[in-house]
């Protein structure tokens, strides 16, 4: 019968591998593994268990080998709760696509899913017949799947073939284009094995490449982009920093002042009116008013009357149309030539 704490249905994690490891009949050959895996503490190297024991590195990496080979074979063969343990992450498994990250398989199956369950749960996965392990390394993070779903070279190809697929698209796609593009119709299987790659991320539904911003904002000047891109049209800087603090980021904390800052600073980022911004990319330029009407005037190549100076103006300006009129009545640098018909001064 499963090992669960008194007052939930999670796993006594602990006593699990205490039980476990009191398999292992010599001290010494205990202390490497407990240490290697971080059991009861940090994860510690090779180097630096040779060193408290006074053996070498390579006899530290002999011993730890010997004994995970032994508790691997044991498990078939009565080694304490593995059976149990082996059901119970394979059920949460299943329900998470049948490959997770250790994090989210330990948040299922643990009262705390602290660093120490985290590598308990690491811990009791590798000794499971049923289970494979992707250690944790530039590309990977540290993840469980279900043996008999895939391998970890189909892990690892499968998760390859995702990433290959989201940079041919060249942008943020939901998950279930992402599912029929490479050929799988399980998108919670997709979406499972893209969570174990570092150099992909999601938000708000959307997967993407780890380097784009859409996907993964880094800072503040990100945050307003994709907050803009999101929204799709202009916003005041007190509606930029309001849709911030009710994102998913995961730094929001952040001030309406910290954010005006950066919306100046930041080229992507163009002032059309007063405290409201737009994205460059939607076609706005920097400037004032009047530069906007003499950048019309220049266009058309000769007089136009306000009315049509008007209309141009709004399409890059979220400015009253007196303010406008104004700029065209009262600035040197344009003449009218006829009435209510207007040109650029020189």
């Amino acid at each position: 019968m499963t090992v669960t704490t008194e007052t939930t249905s999670k796993l006594n994690i602990e006593k699990i591998v205490n039980d476990v490891l009191g398999t292992i009949d010599r001290e010494r050959e205990r202390e490497i593994v407990a240490r290697r895996y971080g059991l009861f503490d940090r994860k510690e190297t090779l180097e630096q268990i040779g060193e408290l024991l006074g053996i070498t590195r390579e006899r530290v990496r002999q011993l730890e080998k010997a004994v995970v080979i032994r508790l691997k074979t044991s498990a078939d063969n009565g080694l304490p709760h593995i059976k149990d343990v082996q059901a119970a992450f394979v059920s949460e498994l299943k329900g998470l696509g049948n490959v997770a990250r250790v994090s989210d398989l330990a948040k299922q199956v643990t009262k705390d899913n602290n660093r120490l369950d985290q590598a308990r749960v690491s811990f009791l996965a590798q000794l499971s017949p049923e289970l494979v392990v992707i250690d944790d390394n530039d590309h990977f993070y540290h993840a469980i799947g279900i043996k008999s779903v895939h391998n970890e070279k189909a892990i690892r190809d499968q998760v390859q073939k995702i990433i290959d697929v989201i940079k041919q698209v060249g942008e943020p796609t939901d998950i279930a284009t992402v599912a029929e593009k490479v050929g799988n119709k399980d998108a919670k299987h997709v979406e499972a094995l893209a969570s174990v790659s570092k150099h992909l991320a999601t938000l708000n539904g959307r997967w993407g490449l780890v380097k784009w911003p859409l996907v993964n904002p880094k800072n503040i000047r990100d945050k307003i982009y994709v907050i803009l891109k999101e929204h799709g049209k202009h916003m005041h800087f007190n509606e930029i920093a309001g849709a911030i603090k009710g994102s998913e980021f995961k730094r929001k904390d952040v001030t309406t002042q910290a954010i005006h800052n950066e919306l100046i600073k930041d080229k992507r980022f163009v002032l059309i009116g007063r405290g409201i911004y737009a994205l460059k990319e939607w076609g706005y330029k920097k400037g004032t008013v009047a530069d906007v009407i003499s950048e019309v005037l220049r266009k058309e190549g000769g007089p136009l009357h306000r009315d049509e100076i008007v209309k141009r103006v709004l399409k890059s300006r979220y400015v009253k149309e007196t303010t406008i009129l104004l700029n065209l009545q009262g600035k040197s640098q344009f003449k009218r030539v006829a009435k209510a018909t207007y040109a650029l001064a020189e």
